[in-house]
């Protein structure tokens, strides 16, 4: 079911991991970014648009995590988009002729053989420094920052304040440092991502991770604020105060206490 969360802007969230689909609408269709999870939560996502009378006219994929490249056949064949590098990361996996295994073995088994994989990774690179999505919707301004994964991307939709994080500023995850980065430049680039997020928070209303709940506009620095205090943590050797990890943490989340745990285990 899609909600809305702004003028022109909806969301669908799968439940297992709380990934968030967004929905932007523009006159000739619709803008999806990072849609998934299942067969089934694609055939959902494209019954409501047909409702609403909006062909997907184009997609974004944030960066190449296996949970943000997923496409579905009932989507259609509109372009794909993603940065130069969050591109370049899917040539290079998809070149392996094993790829299809790796990818099956990278879903949760509470889905595996639920998430169709046939279109995965077709990502469509944007040359370096393209500013915005080339589509006939709204303005969506592409924030490329590093941290988190190569090529990742924030996206801002101006006329209508929304930020659509990927996997940044979640209320569920504590900050994910990208693994193939080396340990001191891993915690310097989510800095450097969290500067650029916070460059544009002042024209935010709405920030929309991609796992988690939507955000309104006072909660943007306060994520901001919390994902930073975790990030200096880990680099300082001292223990986080964070709702996200330890004894507070959501029941059924416990498990992000082990992504925290191998943090910081690689950080020694």
């Amino acid at each position: 079911m899609l909600t809305q969360v702004a003028e022109g802007v909806l969301v669908h969230r799968s439940e297992l991991l709380r990934n968030i689909t967004v929905v932007v609408l523009g006159a000739d269709g619709a803008l999806l970014v990072d849609p998934g999870l299942t067969g089934d939560e694609f055939a959902c996502l494209a019954d409501d648009l047909a409702v609403l009378g909006a062909p997907v006219v184009a997609g974004f994929a944030t960066h190449p995590d296996w949970d943000h490249v997923l496409w579905d056949v009932v989507l259609g064949s509109a372009p794909r988009y993603g940065t130069d590098r969050c591109a370049a990361a899917m040539r290079e996996f998809l070149s392996d002729r094993d790829w299809q295994t790796r990818a099956a073995e990278a879903l949760p088994p509470e889905i595996a053989g639920e998430v169709p994989l046939d279109l995965f990774g077709r990502i469509t690179a944007l040359p370096a420094g393209t500013e915005r999505i080339p589509w006939g919707g709204p303005v969506v301004r592409i924030i490329e920052h590093p941290g988190h994964a190569p090529g990742h991307a924030a996206l801002l939709i101006e006329e209508c304040g929304v930020l659509v994080a990927g996997d940044m500023l979640s209320d569920v995850f504590v900050p994910m440092l990208d693994d193939d980065r080396g340990d001191n430049d891993a915690v310097a680039d989510h800095l450097v991502g969290l500067d650029r997020l916070e460059a544009v928070a002042g024209a935010v209303d709405v920030v929309v991770p991609g796992h988690g709940s939507v955000g309104r506009a006072d909660e943007v620095r306060a994520r901001i604020a919390l994902d930073r205090a975790y990030v200096h943590a880990l680099r300082d050797g001292v223990v986080p105060d964070d709702p996200r990890i330890g004894p507070s943490v959501e029941p059924g989340w416990e498990w992000v206490n082990d992504i925290h745990a191998g943090q910081v285990q690689r950080l020694r």
